[in-house]
């Protein structure tokens, strides 16, 4: 795959970040040896690797799965803008 001016142009727009005219070739360039260095990647055998979450082997500490409300409802509704019956207002949004 590879990317050109045109794509990176259409990427900025559809993320709404202003990209100047200057700064889309170079763009590419990166952005198409990022692509290619992620093509190295495929090259690999991974087939007998056992997935892992952390390099060391050492365990996760566990805790136990239980809901609470954390009893810091006051807490936390003291940062929103309005709040009402304990939940959070925010405006209506309809498509």
């Amino acid at each position: 795959m590879s990317v050109d001016k045109t794509t990176v142009a259409k990427i900025a727009r559809l993320s709404r970040i202003n990209v100047p005219e200057d700064r889309l070739e170079p763009l590419a360039e990166e952005l198409n040896g990022i692509l290619n260095w992620i093509a190295e990647l495929d090259e690999l055998e991974t087939d007998n690797v056992e997935p892992l979450a952390s390099v060391t082997g050492h365990a996760l500490p566990l805790r136990d799965d239980a809901v609470t409300d954390g009893n810091r409802l006051d807490d936390i509704l003291s940062n929103v803008p309005e709040g009402a019956s304990g939940f959070f207002v925010v405006p209506k949004v309809v498509e």
